[in-house]
């Protein structure tokens, strides 16, 4: 038996208590059934939001005739990529029971750093002329250290893991209007943006990034062996260091590339808007929609479960539900309200559909 759990099982359950103990397996028709059980429960989780989004599929077919056209569901998924690639990031966070805040503000600093080394000084950069490319280096080393840094504070420091965060989307925020003085730098080259702006026929670049984001993370949850061990961590850490799993590096791992996959949104963003401002991310209050998102897709707040089908799941109903406001000409006023009951009705009958597989434990 091996030390991980598999992610449709309680983490922790499947790990023995040292290793001198393994656990013991069932045998025959156990072995069959056990796995059935598990199957069914994965199956469950990934189809529980389906009645939802058929039902927004129907809802903005009725309200719009442009509805099911192939280039608005080009902007929608367009409009959503960015957020989805943060999604991931969180998503990985919030299994091994953890929580960044500050992603949102890492969303807004990586392109921005990145974006003020290469424009000129005309248009608010520093003089410095890097070439794009390089600036996109930059700019994943910026995502790259902000994680590392909360992963020592949170792991090693063993730091409130909410209260740094929150503390760090202050101080980025900060950082990310303080070198530009609040200047939104426009001008960026083609390279730059390439990967929010291009186009293959009427499939954004940007599309077709965050699916195969979303696949590659999938499939290593699934089938590698580290990525077996984050819901082992995030289920029962104890378990899990005790079965030989190094949980302080995976856990600050897994805070480096959550921070990473928050620049690469960010970079997405800024390439859609052809700009970076200082409301990106955090001005924007993105983070709200990160959550809603990963929960209604069924990442636990608790850690050791969810899975990407879930996760990219409430992006899609996300970017169905301001789609489909957008396209009835609902006023700015009630958005925010309907926003919040939509995502309140998602979970809940996400809930039924799912049953207890996709229940919160007590």
């Amino acid at each position: 038996m091996t030390s991980e759990s598999t992610p449709d099982e309680p983490a922790g359950a499947a790990l023995p208590a040292s290793r001198s103990q393994p656990a013991t397996l069932p045998l025959g028709g156990a072995v069959i059934a056990s796995w059935l059980r598990s199957a069914n429960v994965s199956v469950l989780r990934e189809v529980a939001l389906l009645p939802v989004l058929a039902l927004l599929l129907i809802v903005g077919t009725v309200r719009s005739p442009v509805f099911l056209t192939v280039s608005n569901f080009s902007g929608i998924g367009e409009q959503s990529s960015a957020l989805g690639v943060v999604v991931v990031g969180e998503s990985l966070i919030l299994m091994i029971g953890g929580m960044d805040l500050s992603l949102e503000s890492t969303y807004g600093l990586a392109p921005m750093v990145a974006a003020w080394l290469i424009v000129p000084v005309a248009a608010y950069g520093n003089g410095l002329d890097l070439n794009p490319y390089l600036g996109i280096l930059v700019l994943i080393a910026v995502g790259a250290a902000i994680g590392l840094l909360n992963g020592l504070l949170i792991v090693k420091g063993r730091l409130n893991g909410f209260i740094v965060t929150l503390g760090m989307t202050i101080v980025l925020a900060g950082l990310q209007n303080g070198i530009v003085k609040a200047q939104s730098l426009f001008n960026l080259p083609p390279a730059f943006g390439y990967l929010g702006s291009a186009q293959w026929g009427q499939v954004p670049v940007s599309l077709v990034v965050a699916v195969i984001i979303f696949a590659v993370v999938g499939l290593f949850l699934r089938y590698h062996r580290t990525g077996r061990a984050i819901y082992a961590v995030g289920g029962n850490p104890a378990a899990a260091r005790a079965a030989g799993i190094k949980v302080d590096r995976l856990k600050i791992g897994v805070y480096v590339a959550g921070s990473v996959l928050a620049a690469i949104g960010g970079l997405m963003e800024a390439g859609r808007v052809s700009a970076v401002t200082g409301q990106q991310g955090y001005g924007e209050g993105i983070i709200f929609s990160v959550f809603a998102a990963a929960v209604i897709g069924g990442v636990s707040l608790k850690g050791g479960r969810g899975n990407m089908i879930g996760a990219a799941s409430g992006v899609i109903l996300l970017g169905l539900v301001q789609n489909i406001l957008t396209l009835t000409n609902v006023s700015n006023y009630w958005i925010e309200a309907i926003d919040g009951g939509v995502i309140l009705f998602a979970l809940f009958l996400a809930r039924v559909v799912g049953g207890e597989s996709t229940a919160e434990s007590a």
